[in-house]
């Protein structure tokens, strides 16, 4: 990354879809757009239609596109879900300089040979994430590049997914008519921008809590070692505010989100608002204690459900405690009920950039953030762009093959000296 270079951040969820655009200036990271769109299509955070999926694609992208002024043709695309696993793996390589010194192609081969294990044909390999890297026997280096060795070693984490849901993703993003510049799997983006250097090494929990679904994510010494989700979020908060004031979802989620309130005791009894209930067109008048009543049970089985499977997953009283992130937790008294229900240290991120200072935009920054922490370990030299001048969205429902990409650079020189002729 040299220069301005502009990023694209693709977070598909249940809710929305949000399109995020960062750009790179001097070493500087800033949003510099935002498009969001109403998700149709996901269920659970899993993708059950693919044109409907497709359309909320391109009005995200769309929106941000006018927002900045130019045309994404790139995205980096946020992955997670139930079929996510992980598995430790050990690479060891020579290292090929002849001075010994330890360069990218070493860190490239090191990393290949810990994706050398065994993966049932129904899944596939999504990322490598290195935990460590050993040089002749030293433990404990995050970055060997420069060093001098001759043997170089790796401890990793293996990020595999289902075959399936990876290609439907994939395929949604391509009929869209962007290419995907890599796949970033979400817990771990959004644990690199919202926990501390202390909280992944003491040990933490990340708690995202979207509209269907709730994704868990453990570190510990400095890595992500387990993540599960849960079909559980924000949606069935509103289907419980639809059922206990007999209204209608639209309307349920328009009253949620205006005055949902998750801790009964900070719930205002003169704060009231009025719904249409379902089979009348006569409107009934609420409080916000009513609403309250209704969430907070709700709120209290999350945070239950969610102690239970990182109690599951091996992990109890972990130093750093909870960080909650996702849509849902800008709800008022949702801090208040996951501290009383999970007794330990919690509190909620919140990405620390302008237009997104919101727990929703996690994910998509999170995004953002492992694209730039990869490229700054690297310091690549060069890198192809994100965007491009002209109007016209490529229609093409795959990305162009890699022989097809490479002549972008002679064909422009064609185009420009063509002027002249």
């Amino acid at each position: 990354m040299s220069g301005n270079d502009i990023i694209v951040s693709l977070d598909i969820g249940t809710s929305k879809v949000r399109a995020i655009i960062g750009e790179m200036n001097n070493g500087t990271f800033n949003i510099i757009g935002v498009g969001t769109a109403d998700s149709e299509g996901i269920r659970k955070g899993a993708i059950v239609d693919i044109d409907q999926t497709v359309q909320s694609i391109r009005n995200a992208v769309d929106h941000a596109e006018r927002m900045v002024g130019i045309q994404i043709s790139e995205v980096y695309v946020g992955i997670t879900g139930n079929h996510i696993g992980l598995q430790t793996s050990h690479g060891v390589v020579a290292v090929s300089n002849e001075d010994r010194e330890i360069g990218e192609e070493d860190i490239e081969r090191v990393l290949k040979a810990a994706e050398v294990i065994a993966v049932p044909p129904e899944r596939e390999i999504i990322d490598v994430v290195a935990k460590q890297y050993v040089v002749d026997g030293l433990e404990g280096i995050q970055d060997p590049r420069g060093m001098i060795g001759v043997r170089l070693e790796v401890e990793a984490t293996i990020v595999t997914g289902a075959k399936t849901p990876i290609h439907n993703l994939l395929r949604c993003v391509e009929k869209s008519g962007l290419r995907i510049k890599d796949l970033v799997l979400l817990p771990l983006g959004a644990g690199q921008l919202s926990l501390s250097k202390d909280e992944k090494t003491m040990g933490s929990v990340l708690v995202d809590i979207g509209a269907g679904s709730t994704t868990i994510a453990v570190f510990e010494e400095g890595s992500i070692v387990a993540t599960s989700t849960l079909p559980i979020g924000g949606e069935y908060v509103t289907n419980d505010i639809a059922y206990g004031l007999r209204t209608l979802t639209d309307q349920a989620e328009k009253v949620k989100l205006k005055y949902g309130c998750a801790w009964y005791n900070d719930a205002a009894a003169d704060v009231l608002f009025k719904v249409t209930r379902i089979g009348s067109n006569v409107d009934k008048e609420f409080n916000q204690q009513d609403l309250a009543a209704i969430i907070e049970p709700r709120v209290q089985e999350i945070f239950q459900l969610v102690q239970a499977e990182v109690k599951r997953l091996g992990y109890t009283g972990l130093p750093g405690g909870y960080i909650l992130t996702g849509g849902t937790v800008a709800m008022p008294g949702v801090l208040e009920v996951a501290q009383h229900e999970l007794a330990a240290s919690v509190r909620i991120a919140v990405p620390d950039f302008i237009g997104v200072r919101d727990p929703g935009y996690t994910s998509g920054v999170g995004i953002l953030h492992n694209a730039i922490r990869s490229y700054r370990l690297r310091s690549a030299s060069g890198s192809s762009s994100n965007v491009k001048k002209p109007a016209n969205r490529t229609k093409s429902s795959s990305p162009a093959p890699e022989s097809e990409q490479k002549p972008g650079l002679i064909e422009r020189l064609k185009n420009m000296f063509s002027e002249f002729i």
